[in-house]
């Protein structure tokens, strides 16, 4: 984990031989989280996949901490999602556990710290997953969101079945859960998935001034106010159900048709399974 808080560019899902890194900086009370990686759309890595782990609990164990930023370096992707040539073999191999090492967890669900996202662009499949362990998220006038893993012969397992129909009405969530398809900035702002949608220029500060807003309150208040919204919600069970069934799907022969067509763009032949 790079303890640099600047970073630039993105691009892919396909493994491109740079792993990435994700940058953490303390910057008064506010942790900024980056995940960079120019070349593949900030696609997550196993390695930055681990670093964000680490990044989240240093924040999250700073008294001094008040507030977290989370953005994608650059101005083309919060993130794309996770890495399929890195992350796909292992898992469909059974290991579940470099994504989630607890299986009662996902994305900052233990985090009580304020998380803030900062939305350039892309933001898919595993980068919405992020997105939706944060609380507070801005986003550019340009970017898009969506969850296409069912058209390559997978499911969102990092948290989104019992997150997503939360946070947004259930015909909704179920569009993109079912369909793959993508949604702009101003519909993801009309159903409630994010809070704000600003121009391009004007994310990444709007996003300082929300954690610099909450850093003014007093910090118990604040931690024991989302630690009682997280909590309440019970989802724990819900998230081992996700992960068991994610499980049977990454064991089925789609679950390697999929991405390999994706790496080889081209229609996928699924089973009738």
């Amino acid at each position: 984990m790079s303890q640099n808080a600047n970073a630039s560019t993105g691009a892919s899902q396909e493994s491109t031989g740079d792993d990435g890194t994700v940058r953490y900086a303390v910057i008064g009370a506010t942790a900024t989280i980056t995940l960079d990686r120019p070349a593949a759309h900030n696609a997550l890595s196993v390695r930055m996949i681990r670093e964000l782990v680490e990044a989240f609990d240093a924040a999250n164990s700073d008294d001094d901490v008040r507030a977290i930023v989370l953005s994608g370096a650059g101005d083309r992707a919060f993130s794309a999602g996770g890495d399929l040539a890195q992350l796909i073999p292992r898992l469909t191999a059974g290991e579940l556990d470099i994504l989630v090492p607890d299986p009662s967890k996902r994305f900052f669900s233990d985090v009580f710290t304020p998380v803030i996202a900062a939305v350039n662009g892309i933001c898919l499949a595993g980068g919405l997953e992020i997105l939706l362990g944060t609380d507070l998220r801005v986003a550019s006038d340009e970017s898009i969101f969506g969850v296409p893993e069912v058209r390559w012969g997978l499911v969102p397992g990092g948290g989104t079945h019992v997150r997503l129909p939360q946070q947004v009405p259930w015909a909704a969530a179920m569009k993109l859960l079912l369909t793959g398809e993508h949604i702009d900035a101003h519909e993801a702002r009309r159903i409630g998935l994010i809070t704000e949608v600003v121009p391009r220029d004007q994310v990444q500060t709007r996003a300082m001034e929300f954690a610099e807003m909450i850093g003014r309150n007093a910090p118990l208040a604040v931690r024991t106010a989302k630690e009682i919204a997280v909590r309440a919600l019970g989802n724990e069970p819900k998230f081992a159900l996700e992960l068991a069934l994610n499980e049977r799907v990454l064991r089925s022969d789609d679950a390697v048709e999929g991405p390999r067509a994706f790496t080889e763009k081209r229609t996928p032949r699924y089973s009738r399974s």
